[in-house]
C-alpha cells in the first residue's frame, strides 16, 4: 500500500511541474519527465521505507536515477507476487530476521572495538597524539570535547614515560567530559626504513628579513644560550647558539660581537638584550656559522673583552640527491649512507649510497622486482645484486630532482619478504601496551600466521581480553586479509585500519580507491569495522585550511565505522570539520547504500506551484 501511494505522489507531484516541460526538444521530453519524478520521489524522506525493502531482500530505489517509475514499479511487482504467496511471506520473515541480526553483529562488533556509539553520529572519530599530549591535558579535553571518541599513540615514536602521561590525560579527560574515549597504540612493526647517513660540518645561515627593494625590514635575531643547557635554546629567533657560559656572562646590552663567517666575509652583531638564560643579538648582514668561528666580544666604545669559539652546531646529514635514470645503490653492511658523486655541469660521477640494515631483504629480493623510496617519491627497479649491495635503476622522481636521507620509508611490492611480525622491539613494547591500552595495533601484518603469532603472546601474558587493529599496508597483506580476518576474528574485539600510504605504494596509486573499498566489502562480509587512515583533511591538520578534494575524501569516508586524523597543530578544527562532515553524510550513505533523505532544493521542489 505504502508503495502503491509513492507512486501516486510522484506521478501527482510531477504533474505540478509539466509545463517546465514544453519548451524540450522530443527527445528530450522523458529525460525531463524523469527529472520531475526523481524531485517528487525525493521530495520526503524514504529511509524507513528503504530499510523495510532492503529487510525483504528487495530494491530499496537506490538506484532509481535513470528510471524512477520504472524501478518503483518493479519493487511493486515483486511485492504484490510476495502478497499471492503465503509460503514466501514466511521465508520473507526469515529473511528480514537474517538481515537485522547480521546487521547488529557489525554494530557490537563496532562498539565492542571503539565504545559506545557517538550521540550526533555514527561513525567514530580517532586522532592520533602528538608528544605535546603529555605535558599538555587541555590539548587532550579539548579533543575529546570536539568528538574525538579514540586516541592513537604510536610506539614507533617517544616512550613508555610519555606514552603513561598521554594515557593520564585522557583518562583524566575522560572523567571530566564524561565522554567515551579508547586508546589505540600502535606496535611498530617490520618498518623498512633507511638507515644513519654519513655527516659533514654543521652550517647555519643568519640573515635579516628584507623588502622586494633589499631594505632591511627586520634584523637577523639571534639567541645566545650557555652551551650545555639546551633548555634555554629559543625556537623563535633566526637561531639559537649555545655559547661558553663565561664568556657570555660578561656580555651588556650594546656590546659588539665580531666574527669572520665561513666566508671570510667580516660581521658584526650587537647586543640588545641581556637575560639570566642569555642574551639576544641582532645582525644586519648575512652570515654562515660553522664550529670554530672565534667570536669576540667588545664594547661599543671598541674596548676588547673577552673570546670564544663557536662549537655547538651540529652536524649536517649527507643527502643523497638522485634523478630518473640514475643508480642508487642500496646497502645491508651497516655502512652510513654516501652522499652521490658529481662533476661541475652535474653529471653523475659516482652513485649515491644509501643504507638498509634489514638483512632479509639482501637474502630475499631479485633483479628485476620494484624498490619504491620515501613514500613513492623515489621509484626503481633492482638492476644488479652483490654481496650486502643493491643497484636501483630509478625510472621515477616526483621532482626533477629529489633528496633521500635517514629514516625514510622503503617498500619492495613485488618482493616476498619473511620478516618477523614483531622484533625485540615490539615485544618490549607490547608488555606496556598489554597493561594500560584498550587496543594493541598490529602494523605491516602479511599473514594470518602473524595475527596467530601476536595472540599467542597477549594469552601467554595474560592479557588475552586485550582488542586488536590489524594494519594493512602491504600487498601482501592485502592479498591474505581473509586468513588475517579468520584469526583476528578469534580476539574479543577486532577491527582492521587501511594504512592508505604505505597501501598506495605497494599497491599503486592509481589502485588504491579500488583497493580499499574491496577492503571495505571483505570487513563487511566478516561483520568487522574498518578504520580510514592516512592523510585524511591533512592540510586541514596541518595548515589550517582544508583542499577541495581533501573535503571529499572525508565524506566519502563515511562508509567506514571509524576516520582517523593524524597529528597537527590545528587538529582540534579538523575534529569539529569532521565531525560535521561525517554529520551530514549519515542522512545521505550507509556502507554502500545511498540513503533517500528529503533533498532540500528550494523553488525546485515538487510542492512549489
Amino acid at each position: 500500500l505504502e508503495l502503491r501511494q509513492l507512486r501516486d505522489q510522484v506521478i501527482q507531484r510531477a504533474e505540478r511541474h509539466r509545463e517546465d516541460l514544453k519548451h524540450l526538444p522530443p527527445e528530450r521530453y522523458a529525460s525531463g519527465e524523469n527529472l520531475l519524478h526523481y524531485l517528487a520521489l525525493r521530495n520526503q524522506d524514504l529511509r524507513s521505507l528503504q530499510l523495510r525493502l532492503y529487510r525483504l531482500g528487495l530494491s530499496s530505489l537506490g538506484r532509481a536515477e535513470p528510471h524512477v517509475l520504472a524501478s518503483i514499479d518493479a519493487v511493486l511487482s515483486i511485492v504484490g507476487e510476495l502478497d499471492r504467496q503465503t509460503e514466501d511471506r514466511k521465508d520473507a520473515g526469515e529473511a528480514r530476521r537474517g538481515f537485522d541480526s547480521s546487521r547488529h553483529r557489525l554494530e557490537q562488533n563496532t562498539q565492542n572495538l571503539f565504545g559506545p556509539s557517538p550521540e550526533n553520529r555514527k561513525v567514530y572519530i580517532m586522532v592520533t597524539l602528538p608528544t605535546q599530549a603529555a605535558d599538555d591535558y587541555l590539548l587532550v579535553e579539548q579533543l575529546l570535547e570536539s568528538g574525538t571518541d579514540c586516541v592513537r599513540i604510536n610506539c614507533a615514536h617517544d616512550g613508555p614515560d610519555i606514552w603513561k602521561r598521554m594515557i593520564d590525560n585522557v583518562r583524566n579527560a575522560q572523567r571530566a567530559t564524561g565522554r567515551s574515549c579508547r586508546v589505540l597504540m600502535d606496535l611498530a612493526g617490520p618498518k623498512l626504513r633507511t638507515g644513519a647517513m654519513s655527516t659533514c660540518p654543521g652550517v647555519i645561515k643568519v640573515r635579516p628579513d628584507r623588502s622586494s627593494f633589499g631594505e632591511i625590514q627586520r634584523p637577523a635575531q639571534i639567541w645566545l644560550y650557555p652551551e650545555g643547557d639546551p633548555s634555554h635554546a629559543s625556537h623563535a629567533t633566526t637561531a639559537s647558539l649555545g655559547v661558553n657560559e663565561d664568556w657570555l656572562s660578561q656580555a651588556r646590552e650594546g656590546d659588539r660581537v665580531r666574527f669572520r663567517d665561513a666566508r671570510g666575509s667580516k660581521r658584526r652583531w650587537r647586543i640588545r638584550q641581556v637575560t639570566p638564560d642569555g642574551c639576544l643579538a641582532e645582525g644586519r648582514k648575512t652570515a654562515y656559522l660553522v664550529n670554530g668561528l672565534s667570536l669576540r666580544l667588545s664594547r661599543a666604545d671598541g674596548e676588547a673583552v673577552s673570546e670564544t669559539e663557536l662549537a655547538s652546531i651540529p652536524p649536517d646529514e649527507t643527502v643523497v640527491r638522485v634523478r630518473a635514470g640514475e643508480t642508487l645503490l642500496v646497502s645491508g653492511d651497516g655502512r652510513p649512507g654516501q652522499a652521490e658523486l658529481r662533476d661541475m655541469d652535474g653529471n653523475l660521477l659516482k652513485p649515491g649510497r644509501v643504507s638498509l640494515p634489514i638483512p632479509e631483504v639482501f637474502r630475499d629480493a631479485r633483479t628485476g622486482e620494484s624498490v619504491c623510496f620515501d613514500d613513492g617519491r623515489i621509484a626503481g627497479t633492482i638492476q644488479s645484486m652483490e654481496d650486502g649491495l643493491l643497484g636501483v635503476h630509478v625510472h621515477l622522481t616526483r621532482k626533477p630532482m629529489e633528496r633521500l636521507t635517514s629514516d625514510r620509508g622503503v617498500n619492495f611490492p613485488d618482493t616476498d619478504l619473511d620478516l618477523e611480525p614483531l622484533d625485540d622491539r615490539d615485544l618490549e613494547h607490547l608488555a606496556f601496551v598489554a597493561k594500560h591500552a584498550d587496543m594493541v595495533g598490529m602494523s605491516f601484518v602479511n599473514s594470518g600466521d602473524d595475527v596467530r603469532d601476536l595472540r599467542e603472546r597477549l594469552i601467554a601474558m595474560g592479557a588475552d581480553q586485550l582488542a586488536l587493529v590489524v594494519k594493512i599496508e602491504t600487498r601482501r597483506g592485502f592479498e591474505q586479509l581473509p586468513g588475517i580476518l579468520l584469526e583476528a576474528l578469534q580476539f574479543p574485539a577486532c577491527g582492521v585500519m587501511i594504512a592508505r600510504g604505505d597501501l598506495a605504494v605497494e599497491c599503486g596509486f592509481e589502485r588504491l580507491a579500488e583497493i580499499q573499498e574491496q577492503i571495505m566489502w571483505i570487513c563487511e562480509a566478516a561483520h568487522v569495522p574498518v578504520i580510514w587512515a592516512t592523510q585524511v583533511l591533512e592540510n586541514l591538520c596541518k595548515q589550517g585550511l582544508a583542499s577541495r578534494a581533501e573535503i571529499a575524501d572525508a565524506a566519502m569516508s563515511q562508509a567506514a565505522e571509524c576516520v582517523m586524523l593524524n597529528k597537527g597543530p590545528y587538529v582540534h578544527q579538523a575534529v569539529v570539520t569532521l565531525d560535521d562532515i561525517l554529520g551530514r553524510m549519515q542522512f545521505h550513505r550507509s556502507k554502500k547504500r545511498a540513503r533517500l533523505c528529503r533533498l532540500q532544493l528550494g523553488a525546485w521542489s515538487p510542492d512549489t506551484p
